[in-house]
């Protein structure tokens, strides 16, 4: 059930009214524009007083927990710098991460390469890896840890690292192996991130998940790129989990230029009220049971009861407003729901109209397979399934040429 702003956006679409199968919908999909006190939000100045502290608010509490403040800003030790990488095209930078204050298990590794001979700093795609560093490429000259455990085979991921290609295209890109700021399992958060800061050994209700965790190191490492002379603006990005986690750093962090999210379905960019039949996509019932580590304990209050959810995924991306998003789908891909993507996208984008900038339209209709739509939020769905391909890196090049990242 739609509540009328989201209905009006929907029909005009053709969405709703003339679905080609069932959708089953809990509840009213919440207007990103209306406040919990039911005041209409129609300048800049009321979204940032007043809607966006309290979607922060609602979100940190009820879905991904809170974070706590940084004590200092995070520093980089250099352990290699490579002027001739990837056969001459490329610079390699290595190093460690660490946080002042912050008594981490260990340091957290950061690879980067940036386009050779360019002329000004180079924008940067900064988001984590699920393999290790040395996955993206069989690069020898990377190094591995020896905390990395296990350690994944020199190209393991490197169908999902068109690194020529993102060089090519005038970007840079920038990584460390999420397992080393977060566990991706449930009970090992005590020898984690999340354990140095609850040394009592207990996770309150509204107290930090793995996503938000994981989301906290993608700052800590914009504190470091932030302070490299070679590097340009900085878009955050993720697929899957951390397109999720992608997300969350993005509204919360307003030094992120731009943020991408690729496949990130149930709690990252699809509608939760919307659940395809039969068992076709992610529930939060289901994601919470598989991954009950990735989020707030309070967020289990919602589970077979989304319609009490007091926000949904489309207010996810409208914080990040008024920086460009871009949201990225495959079509085989049914389990991140794919449609609900698309229809989070199109409802963040009155949030965006408060800035005059462009979102979808409410006349778009659900796009055709590799026909990106939009503007300033920007929505694209591939063939194929759940994966990045270098097609969705294309996708995310142009994306940001168009919004002037480049």
């Amino acid at each position: 059930m739609l509540n009328k702003a989201c209905a009006a956006v929907l029909l005009a679409a053709g969405i709703v009214g003339n679905a080609a199968e069932p959708v089953i919908w809990k509840g009213e999909v919440p207007d990103a524009l209306t406040s919990a006190s039911g005041r209409k939000i129609a300048t800049v100045q009321e979204w940032e007083t007043i809607r966006k502290p309290e979607l922060l608010e609602l979100f940190s509490r009820e879905v991904y927990g809170r974070s706590p403040r940084a004590p200092g800003k995070a520093e980089f030790r250099l352990l290699e710098r490579s002027e001739d990488a990837l056969d001459g095209k490329a610079i390699r930078i290595q190093g460690d991460v660490t946080i002042p204050g912050v008594n981490l298990p260990h340091p957290w590794r950061m690879l980067i390469y940036l386009p050779k001979n360019a002329k000004k700093p180079v924008p940067v795609f900064w988001g984590m890896n699920f393999k290790g560093n040395q996955a993206l490429s069989e690069d020898p000259g990377v190094l591995i840890p020896e905390w990395y455990q296990p350690v994944r085979p020199r190209g393991a991921a490197k169908s999902r690292y068109p690194l020529e290609q993102i060089l090519d295209a005038g970007y840079g890109i920038a990584t460390m192996r999420y397992y080393e700021i977060e566990p991706d399992r449930d009970g090992e958060w005590k020898n984690s991130l999340r354990g140095v800061f609850t040394p009592e050994g207990q996770l309150k209700p509204d107290d930090w998940g793995a996503i938000a965790a994981w989301a906290w190191g993608l700052s800590r490492g914009m504190d470091v790129l932030e302070k490299m002379p070679e590097i340009g603006p900085v878009a955050v990005w993720g697929h899957s989990r951390l397109g999720k986690t992608a997300l969350w750093a993005g509204a919360n962090d307003p030094r992120f230029a731009a943020v991408i999210s690729n496949d990130s379905g149930c709690g990252g960019a699809s509608i939760t009220r919307r659940i395809l039949p039969g068992g076709k996509s992610e529930t939060l019932k289901v994601i919470n049971e598989r991954f009950p580590h990735w989020f707030a304990k309070n967020f289990l209050k919602y589970i077979d009861r989304e319609e009490k959810l007091p926000v949904d995924q489309h207010e996810l991306i409208a914080l990040c407003a008024p920086r460009p998003v871009f949201v990225a789908s495959a079509a085989e891909d049914l389990w991140a729901d794919p449609e609900g993507e698309f229809l989070a996208a199109k409802l963040a984008s009155p949030v965006y109209a408060l800035w005059n900038l462009p979102g979808i339209p409410a006349e778009q209709e659900m796009p055709k397979v590799h026909e990106p739509v939009g503007g300033r939020v920007g929505y694209y769905i591939r063939s194929g399934g759940h994966d990045v391909t270098p097609r969705d890196w294309q996708a995310y090049c142009d994306f940001l040429s168009q919004n002037g990242i480049r």
